[in-house]
C-alpha cells in the first residue's frame, strides 16, 4: 500500500536532486547574468533563488522545532533580513543543499499517523495552526513554483535550463544516476525502505 508518509520523503529528495541540477547549471552563469534584471515574479535570478531559500530557511524551522517539541522562532522574520542574503551563486548553491538536507532528514521521520500533527507557524498576525501534511505541501508547491521561474529565466541567458521532470518513473533512473552519484543519493535508499530503516539513518546522522 502506498504510504502517503514516503511520499513526503521522495518529494524532499525530489526537491533536492532538482535544486541541485537548477543551481549548478545557475552556478555557470557570468555575475552579471545572475544579477541581470529579467521577466518573472522576483525580477532576477539571483532574487529569485534568494527567495526560495530563505522560505525554506523559514518552513524547515519551523518543522524541527515541532519535531525537536521546542516553541515557534519568536523572530522568524529573522530569516528574511535580509531579503537577498546572498549575492552569488556559489554561496547560494551551499546554503540550498544544507537545507534541503535538513529537510529530507525531517521527512526521514515521518509516519501516517504523524502527518496529521498539528504544527504551529509564526505569521505577522500571530500564531497559526497548521498540519504537517498541508505545511508541507505547501512547502513543496512554492519551491516547485519559484524554481519554475528560475527555469524560465535561464532559458533567456547562456546557459541551458537543465531538464527537471524525470524522477518518479523507475525506467529513468538512469537519466539521474550522475547526479545521484554526486548527492550521495541511491535509488534503493529513497525507494525500497521501511520505517525502521529510515529512524535509525536519522538518528545515525543526528
Amino acid at each position: 500500500m502506498a504510504s502517503i508518509a514516503h511520499h513526503f520523503l521522495s518529494m524532499a529528495y525530489n526537491n533536492a536532486w532538482a535544486n541541485y541540477r537548477l543551481l549548478k547549471a545557475c552556478s555557470s552563469l557570468s555575475q552579471p547574468e545572475f544579477l541581470a534584471t529579467r521577466t518573472g515574479f522576483f525580477p532576477s535570478i539571483k532574487a529569485t533563488l534568494n527567495h526560495i531559500l530563505t522560505v525554506d530557511w523559514y518552513y524547515v524551522d519551523a518543522l524541527e522545532r515541532h519535531s525537536n517539541g521546542q516553541p515557534p522562532h519568536s523572530e522568524a522574520w529573522t530569516f528574511f533580513e535580509p531579503e537577498e542574503p546572498f549575492d552569488t551563486c556559489l554561496k547560494l548553491q551551499k546554503a540550498q543543499r544544507d537545507v534541503d538536507q535538513r529537510l529530507i532528514l525531517l521527512c526521514e521521520l515521518l509516519t501516517d499517523e504523524s502527518v496529521e500533527q498539528s504544527v504551529i507557524i509564526p505569521r505577522s498576525q500571530g500564531m497559526q495552526n497548521e498540519t504537517l501534511s498541508r505545511l508541507l505541501a505547501h512547502l513543496f508547491q512554492h519551491q516547485i513554483h519559484h524554481r519554475g521561474q528560475a527555469h524560465a529565466m535561464l532559458a533567456g541567458t547562456s546557459i541551458d535550463p537543465p531538464q527537471l521532470d524525470e524522477f518518479f518513473c523507475a525506467h529513468e533512473a538512469d537519466l539521474r544516476k550522475d547526479d545521484f552519484d554526486q548527492l550521495g543519493f541511491s535509488e534503493s535508499e529513497i525507494w525500497d525502505r521501511d520505517v525502521s530503516t529510515a529512524h535509525a539513518r536519522a538518528d545515525k546522522i543526528s
